[in-house]
């Protein structure tokens, strides 16, 4: 039945274009979502007002909760992602029931961190799907999620930095799609979003102005050292990078 359904979508929509938008929590996801969304890609339900991002974190909250009951039932959390992940068909009816929302749209697309921990769902529901991934220094993530809830140490996040750009190095080889790297001036992240946007073809590329300095903070200290599996993780990273 799930198949068949989307065979329909895509006998249906054979011109629409889906984009998702790849990273760890705390590293510029929201920001790029906002700029691709100006650039033309329609997000449909998002959230447009958060205490922790001053636009919103763009996020289509039916796609963060069928996220977080994946990871649910395959014994994990956001914060404690588990080892493997299995949909199952009540995952795929669900996702198909949200992908049937945005049928009226040519070129859409979500964002949502957990996205890398449960992504191989979807690249086999949407083999179509167009990906873009962002990072940023392992530390200034840390620092960022322990100050939003102190119940993480810095400790916390840099595990969870691992985990997650593991995958996203991972995906990014795999899938052959382009990264920026957060970690610059506002100007020269502003032309990598906008050279971004223009190799993806975006009706509205030449229009974005979603980034402003107040989005940029958290930087680590110069004198910091970074664990050399970190430091290993982010140099892969940055080779990758626009």
């Amino acid at each position: 039945m799930i198949i068949t359904r989307l065979k329909k979508w895509l006998q249906r929509d054979r011109t629409a274009r889906v984009i998702c938008v790849l990273g760890m929590h705390r590293s510029g996801t929201s920001l790029l979502t906002g700029s691709l969304q100006q650039a033309g890609v329609e997000l449909h339900r998002f959230h447009q007002q958060n205490p922790h991002n001053l636009k919103g974190n763009r996020e289509n909250q039916s796609i963060v909760d069928l996220h977080d009951h994946i990871l649910a039932d395959n014994g994990g959390r956001w914060d404690a992602p588990p080892e493997n992940v299995r949909w199952h068909s009540a995952h795929e009816e669900r996702a198909m029931q949200i992908i049937d929302e945005y049928s009226d749209y040519l070129i859409w697309g979500f964002k949502d961190p957990r996205t890398l921990l449960v992504l191989d769902g979807w690249v086999e529901l949407l083999p179509q799907m167009e990906f873009v991934g962002i990072f940023r220094h392992p530390l200034a993530v840390a620092q960022s999620i322990h100050e939003r809830n102190d119940k993480y140490s810095l400790q916390d996040g840099l595990v969870l930095w691992q985990r997650y750009n593991t995958l996203l190095l991972h995906y990014a080889s795999r899938l052959n799609f382009p990264l920026i790297c957060f970690d610059q001036d506002a100007m020269s992240l502003q032309a990598d979003i906008m050279r971004l946007a223009g190799s993806l073809k975006l009706p509205s590329a030449k229009r974005i102005e979603f980034l402003d300095d107040a989005l940029i903070h958290h930087k680590p200290a110069d004198d910091v050292p970074m664990a050399t599996e970190d430091a290993k993780l982010y140099a892969s990273l940055q080779a990758l990078a626009l």
